[in-house]
C-alpha cells in the first residue's frame, strides 16, 4: 500500500483516539448497566434459558422487490436515504422498520463497481456516523474511486428506529462494575434489573426483532435497494457476525466479503467472555510490560508499572479521584477507571495516552482517564448519550442465551479470576442485564457454513483482546471458501493500522483476487 494511504489511515486512527477523547470501529468490554460495545455472548446450554431456537429455523420470507433508495444530499459530499424493511421477516407485509443509510458516491463514476457496504461493529455502533466521520480518510483513493461507500444504522441503532431504554446513563453507572463486595454486587444486580425492565416497557414493539439474523436479512434488502445484484461487504468486529449470518443465508449473493476482527459464532457466552477476559488480561500485561521497558513512559513507576497500576486501582476503589479539568463531571471510581483502561487497550496507539491518564490520576486528576472511557457508554461531549448501550444489550440478549439466575454470573467471575485476575470479574458480569431481559433469545450459537460462497477474507490479529485470533482461525475452518490473513500485533482489528492488511483487502474488494494463503502482516 502506498505510504500516503498508510499515513491517511494513521491520521484516521489518531483522530478516532482524540475524539474520545471518541469511539472506534468496534466495541469494548466494560459496561455500565450491563455489557459494552463489544461482541455479545451466550452461556452453556445447561445454564441458559431453554427458549432459544436456531436462527436458521426462522421461516424464509417471500418479499416484494426492494424499492430503490431515494438519495438526497446531506452535506459534505454525502447522500442520505432510507430503506423500509419488515419488522418480522416471517410476516413480510406486517409492520416495518426504517433503516437510515448514508453513502459517499464513487469519485470515478465511469469505473464504478458498485456499493461497498460497511459495518463498524458494536452491536450498537452507528454505520452512518462511521462513514461520515471516517470513510474519506480510512479508505484509499483507489477504493473511493470504484465504490460508493455505504453505511447503515442496523435496526434499533442510531437513526434506524432506535431502541432507547433510558434517557441518561449517568444514573445507571454502578460504583464498581467488578461487583467484588456484596453491596457492589447488589448495586449491579439492581441496576441491571431496572435497566432491563425499563427497556422492555419502552420498546415492546421492537425489542424481539433486533437480533443479528434480522440485521443480516436487512443487509440483503439494502443490497437490492442500492441496486447491486451481489453484495460487496466489509465488516469489523460485531460486523463480522452480521457477515457470517449473511453468508450462511445468502452465500450465492456475495460478490466479495472481508471480515476483520472475527467473532466465532459457535461460542457460547461463557466461552466468548472467557476468551475476551484472557485477551484483555494479556493486552493489559503487554501495555504494562511496554511501559516498564521505556523510561519515557509517563507511568513508568521506576520500572514497575504493574504493581503501581494495582495500587492505583485499589486507591480508586477506596476513594474516587476527582476530575478538576472537567468542571462538574463525576469523580472516577472503579467503573469509570476500568472503562478508560479497557477502551485504551483496543489500539496500541492509545497506550501512551493511557499511560499519561494513569500518571495524572495517580497525581490526583483523573480527567483524562474519565474521557478515555466515555465512548464505551456512548457518552457525547455535551453530556448526552447515543443509544449504544441500549442497542448493545438488546442485541446481545437476543443473540446469546444467557443465565437467568444472577448467581451464575458470580460463579463465572470466580472462574475467570483464576486466569484473568485483573479483568476476569469485569467480563464475567458484563451481561448481567440478560438475566432480567424481558424477551427470550432467538439464536443458538453454533458453527456457520456458507456452501457455494466465493472467497471470503477473514482477518485476525494475534494480539486482539476483543476478538482473539483463535476465533478467526475457528471460522476459517467453518467456512470452506475462506482465506485467513494474519496480522501479528496488538489491538482490535487490522485494516485501519496495517498497510499490508489494507492493501490485500482493497485488492480483493476491487478485482476479486483473494490474498495468498497464509499471508502474515504487521
Amino acid at each position: 500500500m502506498p505510504g500516503g494511504a498508510a499515513r491517511r489511515r494513521s491520521r484516521w486512527l489518531a483522530a478516532a483516539l482524540a475524539a474520545s477523547l471518541l469511539a472506534t470501529a468496534c466495541g469494548s468490554a466494560v459496561r455500565t448497566p450491563g455489557p459494552t460495545a463489544t461482541p455479545g455472548p451466550s452461556v452453556p446450554a445447561s445454564a441458559a434459558t431453554s427458549t432459544a431456537v436456531p436462527a436458521t429455523a426462522t421461516p424464509a420470507p417471500t418479499l416484494a422487490p426492494a424499492t430503490p433508495v431515494s438519495w438526497s444530499d446531506c452535506g459534505g459530499g454525502f447522500q442520505c436515504g432510507i430503506v423500509d424493511v419488515p419488522r418480522d421477516y416471517a410476516d413480510p407485509t406486517g409492520p416495518t422498520v426504517r433503516l437510515a443509510l448514508i453513502r459517499l458516491p464513487a469519485s470515478d463514476p465511469a469505473h464504478r463497481i458498485g456499493s461497498l457496504l460497511v459495518n463498524p461493529g458494536g452491536p450498537g455502533e452507528s454505520g452512518v456516523d462511521f462513514v461520515r466521520q471516517g470513510a474519506s480518510t480510512l479508505f484509499p483513493r483507489t477504493l473511493l474511486a470504484r465504490f460508493d461507500i455505504v453505511g447503515f444504522d442496523p435496526r434499533g441503532v442510531g437513526a434506524s428506529t432506535p431502541i432507547r431504554c433510558v434517557d441518561n446513563l449517568d444514573h445507571f453507572i454502578p460504583a464498581d462494575a467488578t461487583g467484588d463486595t456484596p453491596a457492589e454486587l447488589a448495586n449491579l444486580e439492581s441496576g441491571a434489573k431496572t435497566f432491563a425492565t425499563e427497556c422492555g416497557a419502552r420498546n415492546a414493539a421492537l425489542l424481539p426483532w433486533v437480533a443479528t439474523i434480522d440485521v443480516a436479512r436487512d443487509l440483503d434488502e439494502i443490497r437490492a435497494a442500492v441496486g447491486d445484484t451481489k453484495l460487496t461487504y466489509l465488516g469489523f468486529s460485531y460486523g463480522t457476525l452480521i457477515g457470517e449470518e449473511y453468508a450462511s443465508l445468502f452465500p450465492t449473493r456475495i460478490r466479495a466479503m472481508a471480515l476483520d476482527g472475527v467473532i466465532d459464532p459457535a461460542l457460547d457466552e461463557e466461552q466468548l467472555r472467557a476468551g475476551q477476559a484472557r485477551g484483555f488480561e494479556a493486552s493489559l500485561d503487554a501495555f504494562l510490560a511496554d511501559c516498564a521497558a521505556h523510561a519515557s513512559c509517563p507511568f513508568h513507576s521506576g520500572g514497575a508499572p504493574g504493581p503501581a497500576f494495582d495500587a492505583l486501582m485499589r486507591r480508586i476503589d477506596q476513594h474516587p479521584i476527582p476530575t478538576p479539568r472537567l468542571g462538574n463531571r463525576e469523580p472516577v471510581g472503579p467503573t469509570q477507571a476500568w472503562e478508560g483502561v479497557m477502551q485504551s487497550l483496543y489500539a496500541q496507539a492509545a497506550w501512551p495516552v493511557l499511560a499519561q491518564a494513569l500518571a495524572e490520576a495517580r497525581a490526583g486528576d483523573a480527567s483524562l482517564l474519565l474521557l478515555l472511557g466515555d465512548p464505551l457508554r456512548g457518552r457525547n461531549p455535551d453530556g448526552s448519550y447515543s443509544n449504544l448501550i441500549d442497542a448493545y444489550d438488546a442485541v446481545t440478549c437476543l443473540d446469546w442465551p444467557s443465565p437467568r439466575d444472577p448467581a451464575a454470573y458470580t460463579a463465572m467471575a470466580a472462574q475467570f479470576v483464576r486466569f484473568a485476575p485483573r479483568v476476569g470479574r469485569l467480563l464475567a458480569l458484563n451481561d448481567l442485564p440478560c438475566a432480567y431481559w424481558p424477551v427470550p433469545p432467538v439464536r443458538t450459537p453454533g458453527p456457520l457454513a456458507a456452501p457455494g460462497a466465493p472467497p471470503i477474507v477473514l482477518v485476525g490479529s494475534t494480539g486482539d483482546p476483543a476478538t482473539p485470533y483463535a476465533w478467526a482461525q475457528a471460522v476459517a475452518r467453518q467456512i470452506a471458501s475462506s482465506v485467513l490473513v494474519t496480522r501479528v500485533g496488538q489491538g482490535h482489528t487490522a485494516y485501519p493500522v496495517s498497510s499490508c492488511v489494507s492493501s490485500a483487502v482493497d485488492t480483493y474488494l476491487i478485482d476479486l483476487t483473494p490474498p495468498a494463503a497464509g499471508l502474515r502482516c504487521h
